[in-house]
């Protein structure tokens, strides 16, 4: 189970489509043609067009270049990306500088490139952004054609006003950028670690569906096979008399048995059916200790028997990594014993996990099952402010709580209270949630 969850899940970063970049450029040109006719033509502003449309202009024969001369749906290399991110930039700080500098109103679209890329390209990338828009800001300061106005009454702001507009912009860029790279990563991590879950629980469910192939391949060979051995014992009794014949023959039937014990030791392997065959709660337990019993760590398994029927869910892969993958941590941390207990009512089924080791730190109870995909430096971290915790709070853990809980289990993690020391780790179940109806048998 810890092969699975130490594979390194990670996806590469999201890469930009072109026709996305393309669009908004669209968009953009489209936006800023409106905005001068309405100023020149509405408002009745002077306005530098000729300087206005021939940027505008430029930027649409770059976007039809890279539209017939690129696939749309190519995905672009960060750098690419951000080139295009970065001539945004020039180009709305070349209209900001006909059209009043830092006095327009527009001049926040500064924000948007950076934002695109805070969400989408690597944070030195985003930062060199960044940095060329605070750039043309700064420059836009002191150097910029007067904003478009009523001549008769034209509008002067005071310096310390542009300086306050400036800094905005700056502080503006830095905050949004920083908390949209932040939402966008978690979100990364989300996706990439919900991936590593389904890669998990597809191999379990492949396991299980192998067990039940062999299964029924014992049964199809377990009959030609017997055919097979009673004609060799036949032909062995009445070639005896040749010994050229009978040593062959003696050794087909010899053979033939041992596929035969083969065979039955795979059925018994395979005695708990098919894979969705149900098991008893005691059975479930059984099967997820049993490989980590020879590890120098004592499992104590206690099984408190209620005046209700044992419940018997389905022999659900997820069920069976998850409380697995939680009970290997307990056995990789634990001192000496792991206990395992278990116990249900009309209304709830409930397993409980703990062992004797040094717990888990105070300030991390509450983010156990964040999938930290950068896992050797941070749980080195971890480690080291715990003074021991389990390394599976990374992805490995937040697999088989996503395992669990998708099977309708609530899971909780504690510690246990001083004197004692450790974790524990506690899995409840509504009981019409992890019980299955065995199905009725089928008439012969």
């Amino acid at each position: 189970m810890s092969d699975a969850a130490a594979t390194d899940f990670r996806l590469p970063r999201r890469q930009v489509r072109l026709d996305t970049l393309l669009r908004l450029r669209w968009l953009a040109a489209l936006g800023q043609l409106a905005a001068i006719f309405i100023v020149q033509q509405g408002l009745e502003f002077d306005v530098e067009v000729v300087p206005c449309l021939a940027i505008i202009g430029f930027s649409a024969l770059l976007n039809l270049f890279l539209q017939l001369w690129y696939n749309p749906m190519e995905r672009l290399e960060p750098f690419f990306a951000a080139a295009l991110l970065a001539i945004n930039i020039i180009e709305l700080a070349g209209l900001l500088f006909f059209t009043g500098g830092l006095q327009n109103p527009f001049s926040f679209l500064f924000l948007a490139p950076v934002l695109i890329s805070a969400t989408a390209l690597p944070i030195r990338l985003t930062i060199a952004l960044g940095l060329l828009a605070v750039a043309c800001a700064s420059v836009l300061v002191f150097f910029s054609f007067p904003l478009p106005w009523d001549s008769d009454d034209p509008l002067v702001l005071p310096p310390i006003y542009l300086f306050g507009v400036w800094l905005s912009i700056v502080v503006a860029i830095g905050v949004t950028s920083l908390y949209a790279f932040q939402v966008a990563e978690e979100a990364r991590k989300l996706s990439d670690a919900l991936a590593a879950t389904e890669l998990v629980l597809a191999r379990e469910q492949h396991l299980t569906q192998l067990d039940g192939l062999a299964a029924a391949a014992a049964h199809e060979l377990g009959t030609p096979l017997s055919t097979i051995f009673l004609i060799s014992r036949e032909l062995e009794q009445d070639l005896k008399d040749q010994p050229q014949f009978a040593a062959d023959i003696r050794t087909l039937r010899e053979q033939t048995q041992r596929c035969r014990d083969i065979l039955g030791k795979i059925t018994q392997l395979s005695s708990s059916g098919a894979p969705f065959d149900s098991m008893p709660l005691s059975a479930l337990i059984e099967e997820t200790v049993a490989p980590h019993r020879d590890f120098g760590v004592a499992i104590k398994v206690r099984i408190a028997v209620s005046g209700t029927p044992e419940p018997i869910g389905a022999r659900n892969p997820a069920i069976i990594y998850g409380v697995g993958n939680i009970l290997e941590n307990a056995v990789d941390f634990a001192r000496e014993s792991v206990e395992v207990n278990a116990w249900w009512n009309a209304e709830s089924v409930e397993i409980v996990i703990s062992d004797d080791g040094p717990g888990i730190a105070p300030d991390l109870l509450k983010r156990i099952g964040e999938p930290y995909l950068s896992r050797r430096r941070e749980t080195e971290e971890v480690r080291g402010s715990s003074g021991g915790l389990h390394s599976g709070l990374g992805l490995g853990v937040f697999i088989a709580r996503t395992l669990l809980e998708r099977t309708g289990a609530k899971v909780s993690f504690t510690n246990r209270v001083f004197p004692d020391h450790g974790a524990v780790v506690q899995i409840v179940w509504p009981r019409n949630r992890f019980e299955v109806k065995e199905a009725a048998p089928a008439l012969t």
